[in-house]
């Protein structure tokens, strides 16, 4: 009996570590060290928050027309295109609508993917912050670029603050939102009531607009798919009409920031925070991308 106890036992230890399911580290730990880009062709696979980046560019730290911030974070990486955009947007923004320069905040990591902190989107490198703040005549130094901060346009939740907002700023999105590679543009909704109302008759930029919690200090511009084959996933199209009026009421009430009432009665089940996202939950491309030099 002795002898069929230890056998069980022995039989034991050897099956359960092959049965206990290994532990896999966050894709952000994986993605958010890697200090330079895949040497691949470049293309974005996945979603703009579930994604990486391939062949991915760094926009130099000073262009004639923009500085990039927060370099110590590394996030000045994008598609090709990304970078091209923004080089193209800071020269005819300063040639046509009297914008001196871009500061440029956060595209992303040299492979995109999850980030350490931070933005849940910004993954497959079609994605930048743009601050709205014009860029200072000096060049400014790196430890500057990390102290600086961009000023806030808002007064409240449903006012802008107009000693701060200026029709340049809606010249600068208005000029953001005009190419065609443009899917949307983010920003605070009462930036949005402030487009709006500087529109006039050509309203159809407008439709790209898309009010968001938090974007009053900067705008976020994000790019269609460049990849012909659908290793990228487009958002669906905004819906039609310009977003004003009724469409934007929600944004400017109460609504948005209201707090939920707790339940009256406990949950029988306890919440459960949703895992982080692993590199089995991205594309397969991604492990290439993760992997190549």
């Amino acid at each position: 009996m002795i002898r069929l106890c230890l056998y069980i036992l022995f039989v034991f230890t050897l099956v359960s570590p092959l049965q206990a399911k290994p532990k896999l580290k966050p894709a952000k730990e994986l993605f958010g060290h890697v200090e330079g880009p895949a040497h691949l062709k470049p293309d974005s696979f996945g979603t703009y928050n579930k994604g990486c980046l391939a062949g991915g560019e760094k926009l130099a730290a000073d262009g004639p027309s923009w500085q990039s911030m927060r370099l110590k974070r590394n996030r000045q990486w994008g598609h090709p295109a990304l970078v091209k955009y923004l080089k193209r947007l800071s020269i005819d923004a300063d040639v046509y609508d009297d914008w001196p320069g871009l500061l440029v905040g956060d595209m992303s990591q040299p492979r995109g993917g999850p980030m350490l902190t931070g933005h849940a989107s910004h993954q497959i490198g079609l994605d930048a912050d743009i601050w709205l703040l014009p860029m200072p005549q000096e060049r400014l130094s790196k430890k500057r670029r990390e102290s600086i901060s961009a000023i806030s346009m808002k007064k409240n939740n449903k006012e802008i603050n107009r000693q701060r907002w200026t029709d340049k700023h809606a010249r600068l999105i208005r000029r953001a939102a005009s190419y065609d590679e443009v899917a949307r543009i983010f920003v605070h909704p009462t930036i949005k009531k402030a487009l709006c109302e500087f529109a006039g008759k050509d309203r159809k930029w407008l439709r790209k607009i898309r009010p968001w919690y938090g974007h009053h200090y900067h705008f976020h511009v994000r790019l269609k798919c460049q990849s012909p084959r659908g290793k990228c996933k487009n958002q669906p199209p905004p819906p039609p009409g310009d977003g004003c009026g009724k469409k934007l009421d929600w944004w400017l009430s109460d609504a948005p920031y209201a707090r939920k009432k707790p339940p009256k009665k406990k949950p029988k089940v306890k919440y459960k925070p949703k895992p982080p996202i692993t590199l089995a939950d991205l594309p397969a491309a991604c492990t290439t991308v993760l992997n190549a030099r």
